[in-house]
């Protein structure tokens, strides 16, 4: 995330709230479900309101930086004790309204896109606390009034939530995972750093709620809270707070206990509209997601017979045009299903297909695919490539032919469907079957988080808290994909524009225009240029070269061009990067601790 993009949206915030008459919302809702969120949603309430007259007061230079430092984080210190429970019953709201990220989005008018700037907490941190704060005074005073009234809005409706009492485990153990892949991150303070103090907040509202609605709460999980909050109210830096020891000895512990308060209703209800699978005992677990949620493959029509033909499938050449090319051409077993060059080899001889092909380990979590987010669906993933004159370059039609007149094939999708059987949708879901079944999480890694092994290397520990804090790789990259996959919903997928150059330490952008020109026209936005998906840095030491442009050789060269700050940091203009441009200021030392992380992620599959 760049402060340039919330500098390049100031006039659009100012004029959407110039015709906004300030007005207050001070008395408390009756809401009959919890004193716990009546008092914590009032108190929110309140501090917006202080917010709001501070930031104005800061516009007229009545009051220091300093002082409206302290006001803004005390006010998201009272929105994190609420935090699991509005952003549960209002996720939607509070991404846009009150603590979505500093990033320009698009909402569809039609058919036609409308680029959105960002407003509420997480903006009003990167600007507040940014050094440019005096320069921005009136967009902070326009935000922070935006807040108020959107909040308010939310606030005199609180009473009315039928499903207010409903979900409140659930909610719970998703801020969790919230806590854990943003919170401690930085990613939702990208100005502050406060996440730390932010999480002791968050830990305490969800104790309270605890303590007042689940009777049956156990002694072992209310120690577990008070030692957690214990824990972060020593004082240390967010650079060296031990990310590691904190997930193991607090979140997933608490994570598993309260799991085991969660009915059934409220799984049967997540299970069904969310990845996330409330029935994992560790968000490191090889079933925190459900990858039937990205498939149009259903689990019930799954099975070990699909699985094997779909094997079958991926790594014969017959369903290409010319019979010599197969999906393992450019999705190799041993290189993490990728093919060990900048660019695939194309199927016309001398030619290389646009982009590097990357692993499809864990591929099917998505909600999109390829670098420039083109594919919906797993299965037509595969139909792009099937259809690429540059790769298949044939059609369902052909290859059903093909097939047809095997009768290998003939029998086992028989044997599989049934009669009639060998029809395009049952080859899709052959397909999906196998890459569905390419799940890559039990590295060491993983193992040493589910407290499976004992001890892990210290350069290991110490890159992931690297990554995780100073290093910034997890506010793009998020546990436990390790992707841009988004937390705690694991519904949507992030695209970013880092300035990839032509070349380590090049002065050249590379010339690929992504999600751009990915021909999806009620995305066509300006904010969308050079950018493209955040994918898994899993099983990356099998899978270079690096970047969509295969232009990176080494794992060195990739961190080191983070450290400069991508693009921009190498001093070349890129158009609205989402990367910040900052030197991350990284010794040798934590460098090579950050592989070692990388690494351990390393999974190689049997089969």
């Amino acid at each position: 995330m760049s402060f340039q993009y919330l500098k390049a949206a100031s006039l659009a915030i100012v004029l959407s709230v110039a015709a906004v008459i300030s007005f207050s919302f001070t008395a408390k809702p009756v809401y009959a479900a919890s004193s716990v969120i009546t008092n914590y949603s009032y108190e929110f309430n309140q501090a917006v309101i202080t917010l709001d007259g501070a930031a104005e007061s800061f516009k007229q230079g009545k009051i220091s930086a300093d002082s409206l430092k302290n006001t803004l984080a005390a006010t998201r210190l009272s929105y994190k004790k609420i935090e699991f429970y509005l952003a549960f019953h209002y996720p939607e709201y509070v991404k846009g309204n009150i603590n979505g990220a500093p990033l320009m989005q698009i909402e569809k008018e039609g058919t036609r896109p409308k680029v959105v700037v960002p407003v509420g907490l997480q903006v009003l941190d990167e600007l507040v606390f940014s050094d440019e704060a005096s320069e921005e005074k009136v967009q902070i005073a326009a935000l922070a009034k935006k807040l108020r009234v959107t909040y308010g809005q939310l606030f005199n409706d609180l009473d009315k939530n039928k499903q207010a009492g409903k979900f409140g485990i659930t909610a719970m153990r998703l801020q969790l995972v919230r806590i854990f892949t943003m919170g401690i991150t930085g990613f939702d303070t990208p100005g502050s750093l406060n996440g730390i103090q932010e999480t002791e907040a968050s830990l305490t509202g969800m104790l309270s709620y605890l303590q007042e609605h689940y009777k049956n709460a156990d002694v072992a999980t209310i120690t577990l809270f008070n030692n957690a909050i214990a824990q972060l109210k020593k004082p240390v830096s967010f650079d060296d707070f031990d990310r590691v020891t904190f997930f193991k000895n607090y979140i997933d512990p608490i994570y598993k206990q309260l799991g085991r308060l969660e009915n059934d209703k409220e799984s049967e209800y997540m299970q069904q509209t969310t990845a996330w699978n409330p029935g994992s005992n560790s968000i490191f677990s090889e079933d925190f997601l459900n990858p039937y949620f990205f498939s149009e493959l259903k689990e019930g029509e799954d099975s070990a017979q699909l699985r094997s033909l779909g094997k079958a499938l991926f790594f014969d050449p017959v369903l290409s045009n010319d019979g010599k090319v197969s999906c393992a051409t450019c999705h190799q077993p041993e290189k993490g299903y990728s093919d060990g060059f900048a660019k695939s080899i194309s199927n016309i001889q001398g030619k290389t297909v646009l982009r590097n092909a990357p692993t499809l380990l864990n591929a099917v979590y998505a909600d999109r695919y390829f670098y420039d987010l083109r594919a919906f669906t797993l299965e037509q993933q595969a139909e792009h490539v099937i259809f690429n004159k540059d790769e298949f370059n044939t059609a369902y039609a052909a290859i059903i032919k093909k097939l047809e007149g095997q009768p290998e094939y003939a029998n086992k999708f028989k044997t599989v469907f049934g009669k009639n059987s060998l029809t395009r949708q049952n080859f899709s879901k052959a397909l999906a079957s196998y890459v569905l079944s390419l799940k890559s999480f039990n590295s060491e890694f993983d193992k040493y988080m589910r407290g499976e092994i004992p001890t892990i290397a210290p350069e290991v520990t110490r890159g992931f808290n690297l990554f995780a804090g100073k290093a910034a790789c997890a506010t793009c990259h998020y546990s436990p994909t390790f992707s841009g996959l988004v937390p705690p919903f694991y519904n949507d997928n992030e695209s970013e524009i880092l300035g990839v150059l032509n070349m380590p330490e090049g002065k050249t952008l590379d010339a690929d225009n992504g999600r751009l020109d990915n021909e999806v026209f009620t995305e066509y936005a300006w904010i969308y240029e050079k950018s493209f998906k955040t994918t898994t840095v899993r099983n990356a030491a099998l899978t270079a070269p690096y970047f969509h442009n295969g232009a990176f050789k080494t794992l060195e060269e990739v961190v080191e061009f983070y450290n400069k700050g991508g693009g921009a940091g190498y001093g070349i203009n890129v158009k609205n990067q989402t990367l910040s441009p900052d030197p991350l200021n990284l010794t040798e030392q934590e460098k090579k601790d950050l592989i070692a992380f990388i690494k351990s992620l390393t999974n190689v599959l049997s089969y």
